[in-house]
Order: structure tokens, then sequence, then C-alpha cells
């Protein structure tokens, strides 16, 4: 196969995938045919069958899609030139937000976000193994500038990991009253992470 048959390829493939997403954010993903996507999207059940085997196939690429999105923000963050401290803070606010803005722009897929969250924890295990990398590279630059004083990174990033997991839905939900963009929350947060409990 030539250069030009796989970029088009690749095309069609993102075409049928961005059609499915806003098929789900509209209808909800049990009100959506396979039919409905190929007509929608302007090509034949037989172009979509080539590249998904069935709905739950496209709903994964959907999800997949959308997380590589938040990826890439991340990553951006990653590659910025700020001290360790500040890079993680920024790295926590932008995963929030990110994962907000996927929620919102999907509208009825919010709810079978939340209610399928097996389905959903499958197709980002990926994220979630990239994300923590991304945390103990931040650990490990803080280690090593001297701002953070850790004794074991790999388990440190995971427990920032999953705490930032476990902000999602509240934040999403707005159930805590949790503002990302309110000065005074985001200093709550940033004093829980540097400086605990404890009275120092």
């Amino acid at each position: 196969m030539c250069a030009f048959e796989m970029i088009a390829m690749s095309k069609t493939r993102q075409t049928l995938i961005e059609v499915a997403r806003r098929l789900f954010a509209q209808k909800g993903i049990e009100n959506t045919t396979m039919n409905d996507i190929a007509e929608a999207s302007n090509k034949g059940r037989r172009t979509l069958y080539t590249y998904f085997k069935s709905k739950q196939d496209i709903y994964n690429a959907v999800i997949q899609s959308e997380l590589e999105s938040i990826y890439l923000q991340l990553e951006d963050v990653i590659r910025r030139n700020l001290k360790a401290d500040d890079k993680l803070m920024l790295f926590f606010f932008t995963r929030l937000e990110a994962i907000k803005e996927v929620v919102r722009r999907n509208g009825t897929l919010r709810a079978d976000f939340f209610r399928d969250i097996w389905r959903v924890e499958y197709v980002r295990k990926e994220f979630d193994r990239k994300e923590i990398a991304y945390l103990q590279h931040i650990l490990e630059e803080g280690v090593r500038t001297k701002i953070f004083e850790i004794s074991d990174i790999p388990k440190t990033a995971q427990i920032l990991h999953y705490a930032l997991k476990g902000l999602e839905v509240p934040v999403i939900r707005g159930v805590l009253g949790l503002n990302i963009n309110n000065k005074s929350d985001r200093n709550t947060i940033i004093n829980l992470i540097f400086k605990g409990l404890y009275n120092k």
C-alpha cells in the first residue's frame, strides 16, 4: 500500500470516529446504529465495517481519540521549561480541565461514561500508563533539582495519578463545589499536595 492510500485510509477512519462521536453525544450510544454512522458520514456500511467490526469497536475508538487529545495537552505541559513544582500544578489543572472539556463537549455521552465506567477503564489503560510516566518524570526532575524530597518516586507517581482520577467525577459533576479556575480552590489543592496536613 502506498503512502497516499494510507493517508486516505487514516482520514476516512478519523472521519468515521468524529461522526460517531457526534452521534453518540446527540443520541446516546444505545440509540445510535452502525447505519446511522454510515449515513451521517456519507460512507457505505461496507466502508464502515472495513474499519470497525462493531459499534463497540467504534465506541472504543471514540474514547481513545478523546483520550489522545488530553494526552497531547499533557505532553505540551511536560515540554515546558518550568520548575518541577510549577509543572506539576500545571499538569494537574490542565488534566482536570481537559477531562471536563471532553465530557462537556460529548453531551449525552457523559451519562454513558459514568454508567459504563468499566468499558471506559479498559480503553484508558494506555492513557493511565502514560500519565503515570509523565508524573514520574516531573517528580524525578523535582528531586534532581532539590525541589522535592521523595523516597519512592514510582509509587508517589501512582498515588498522584489515582488522586487525580478520583477528582475527575466530582470536578465534572460539580459536587465538590470545586472550581479549578478559582484561586482559593487552586491554593487548597496546592497546599494539600505540597504542605500536607501537618502543622509545620
